[in-house]
């Protein structure tokens, strides 16, 4: 029936001349497609057109079998669509080669166990990749698993896991070669063995919202990621009872060549329990968070340690209770510098500073029940 529901609409897009992505984006199924998976009773089908390249009981296979039949050594996306939900296992994989769109419809549930880097989606060495609507439930090793791609849209995910871990986008196979001009609409991600979102090695991510919620660790984690922009980052218990943090930035994230610009910026944080809400460490920064909204986290609520050029609160904020906002240094970096702190009601709480930075500046702070130990 979705199917049938999704031609028509196709059709009475065609003829008012509305543009095919945009019914794509109203609903998941609705547009053209190249190719589709559909389940009827226990059985797998997969088409192309008017072709059948797979019949069977494997939700994997048959939509690994539609992908397949995509448009040999293309150059512009062909899409696929997955209408119902399935079953795989967490010792395997999706794999979408170059120009593919993926539209998966139903929930996939990934069981059982596996190693290495296996995930519902992978894709890897590859470009112009898009997955429009995706939810999993499950402990896959990783629910979607990209490595040097270029030009990724993912649209609308939804992960309630049991462990694993939600979104990892990295460069680690070529480490000298960025993940370029990734986007990420909405994700919500819950129950993870480690974080919710984490990428390493990307220049250019644009990701709208980020909603984490019991995530084992951080709730969004970028590590050496270069020219990003953050709508909202929302996070309940994330990290709870170690030192990850609702939003938290890594291993020189911020820094363009040997210094850093301000490249990195977040619209809102909202942490509430968990480990921290907002923690910059291993030199990284370039970071603007402009609102914070943190309350009741079980670590720092802000730490800020051995990062550069960072500014937290450049619009507005709110802190309460939490274990404090600290600003701190290991040896093995340099120190802090141009740390910006400001425009915050802070209540129930401890500002504090040690070792001394260069060029810390606390500024427009409402402290209720707090006490200050800084420098200068």
């Amino acid at each position: 029936m979705k199917r049938a529901i999704a031609t028509v609409v196709a059709t009475v897009a065609a003829l008012l001349g509305v543009p095919q992505q945009t019914a794509v984006a109203a609903d998941c199924g609705s547009g053209s497609f190249h190719a589709e998976a559909y389940l009827n009773g226990s059985t797998w089908t997969a088409r192309r057109g008017g072709t059948t390249v797979y019949t069977g009981s494997d939700m994997r296979a048959a939509v690994q079998a539609a992908v397949s039949s995509l448009t040999p050594g293309r150059t512009s996306k062909e899409r696929v669509v997955v209408w119902q939900g399935g079953t795989i296992s967490a010792g395997s994989r999706i794999s979408l080669p170059s120009y593919t769109v993926l539209d998966s419809c139903g929930t996939i549930n990934v069981t059982g166990s596996g190693s290495g880097d296996q995930a519902p989606v992978y894709s890897r060495g590859t470009r112009d990749i898009e997955v429009q609507h995706l939810k999993l439930t499950g402990a896959p090793l990783y629910g979607v698993f990209l490595r040097n791609v270029d030009n990724v849209v993912l649209g609308q995910i939804d992960m309630r896991l049991s462990g694993g871990l939600g979104i990892r986008i990295d460069n680690r196979g070529n480490t000298s070669v960025r993940s370029r001009n990734i986007r990420i609409d909405n994700v919500y991600v819950s129950g993870t063995g480690t974080h919710g979102v984490e990428t390493y090695g990307v220049d250019g991510l644009t990701i709208g919202t980020v909603t984490a919620r019991n995530t084992r660790d951080s709730g969004l984690l970028l590590n050496d990621t270069i020219n990003a922009t953050v709508g909202t980052v929302d996070a309940e218990n994330a990290g709870t009872g170690t030192g990850y943090a609702a939003f938290r930035v890594a291993n020189r994230n911020g820094r363009i060549g040997n210094s850093y610009p301000t490249n990195v910026r977040v619209g809102t944080v909202r942490a509430r329990g968990g480990g921290r809400g907002i923690f910059c460490v291993s030199e990284s920064g370039g970071l603007v968070v402009d609102r914070v909204d943190i309350a009741n986290t079980g670590n720092n609520a802000i730490l800020v340690e051995n990062c550069y050029n960072v500014t937290i609160a450049g619009q507005s904020g709110t802190v309460s209770g939490g274990g404090g906002i600290r600003l701190a240094a290991r040896s093995e970096f340099p120190n802090n510098a141009d740390i910006y702190i400001q425009n915050m009601t802070v209540t129930n709480n401890a500002i504090q500073e040690s070792p001394c930075g260069t060029n810390t500046v606390f500024r427009n702070l409402v402290l209720n029940n707090t006490s200050m130990n800084v420098c200068g």
